[in-house]
């Protein structure tokens, strides 16, 4: 463990490494990338709506200064006055709010998904060690989120002198424009401005996404030992696996007993190997391998089929390209179809199992052995 220690992270992450650290909320996540869409689509919504919130507000304001003066009642009559105004400003700016809700999960959820997490809210004591909080605050992270913040707001700055001064100069020439056009003009200059800053800001959330992503890739490294007991962990042991292979081993052969009976013809090489195939013309397009095996189960094949009465041929070539390229389970291939059906009519010009004479051993030119 110790040794593990001083290694160094330089694999990528495995899925349960990914995982792990989705559950504790650790995503690649920019919120400069959060705030800029909400800022834009916020500013758009607010381009549309805009003349229709404002008109209702005004019709609002219009409401509570005419009434103000005819309450009576004292002070719990203001007070429900006053509450009910705020319900109804509250109800003409919900679509305003509803839009930077959708928006807000929106872009989370194209960021990282759909992802809950209480672990992040938990307590942690190490959250007050001073040593650790003076480690993170001179970290890589934090000096890239100064110089990050340091741009932020020279952007801002340098983007909105500049806008604000185009749009003063174009609103210093409405001396003898009446108030609301100004006001109207004034409105435009503003959404001018704020569009242009919310733009200039665009690069800067790329980047810091761009970097959120490659610093939770670095931080999700695994070592080479950490790799190896993963494998273990999903892999077993080399013990497990032999067992695991050993069980399978044993289910297979079980399956073979079961349908070395059924088969046609036992094809072998005739010492090593034994390719046991079957053939229906009405279910199966051409001869099935359900059963293969090399050395000792090749002599167990064999055993099985003396004992269930199943023709026993020798074919070297064809045994050998059957072992090599068919599965159990699987069609015998077009490039070596031509020589099965040969094996499996001259079987069936023997007679078939029921000629076959207790499993009787015959090579492929028809000599017994």
């Amino acid at each position: 463990m110790a040794e593990e220690s001083f290694q160094e992270k330089t694999e990528q992450a495995t899925p349960r490494r990914r995982e792990e650290a989705r559950k504790k909320g650790q995503v690649a996540r920019s919120m400069e990338l959060n705030s800029f869409a909400i800022l834009f689509f916020g500013l758009l919504f607010l381009l549309f709506t805009g003349p229709a919130i404002v008109r209702d507000v005004t019709a609002l304001m219009r409401e509570l200064l005419s009434n103000v003066t005819s309450v009576s009642g004292g002070a719990d009559a203001y007070i429900g006055l006053l509450l009910h105004l705020s319900l109804r400003c509250l109800l003409i700016l919900a679509p305003l709010f509803a839009a930077l809700v959708t928006v807000g999960i929106f872009i989370n959820a194209a960021q990282v998904g759909f992802s809950a997490s209480a672990e992040v809210l938990q307590p942690k004591l190490d959250k007050l060690n001073l040593a650790n909080g003076l480690k993170r605050l001179l970290s890589r992270r934090s000096l890239v989120e100064m110089v990050r913040d340091v741009l932020k707001l020279a952007i801002i700055g340098i983007v909105a002198w500049f806008a604000v001064k185009v749009e003063l100069d174009r609103i210093m020439t409405l001396t003898d424009v009446e108030p609301v056009g100004i006001l109207n003009v004034a409105a435009w200059a503003v959404f001018r401005v704020a569009i242009k800053v919310i733009l200039a800001l665009l690069g800067l959330a790329l980047f810091d996404y761009a970097f959120q992503r490659w610093d939770f890739e670095r931080s999700i490294r695994m070592t080479k030992q950490e790799l190896k007991e993963e494998y273990k962990l999903y892999e077993g042991s080399p013990q497990m696996r032999s067992r695991v292979r050993q069980v399978q081993r044993e289910l297979a052969r079980m399956r073979m007993s079961k349908e070395i009976p059924k088969a046609d013809v036992v094809v072998t090489n005739p010492t090593s190997l034994a390719v046991a195939l079957k053939y229906d013309s009405e279910t199966m397009s051409a001869p099935t391998v359900v059963a293969k095996g090399a050395r000792l189960l090749a002599d167990r094949i064999k055993e099985i089929a003396r004992a269930a009465g199943v023709p026993i041929v020798e074919n070297k070539p064809l045994a050998r390209a059957l072992y090599a390229s068919v599965e159990i389970g699987g069609f015998v291939p077009a490039d070596l179809y031509k020589a099965a059906a040969e094996v499996l009519a001259y079987v069936y010009r023997l007679g078939g199992k029921s000629m076959a004479g207790a499993g009787a051993e015959v090579s492929a030119e028809g000599r017994a052995t």
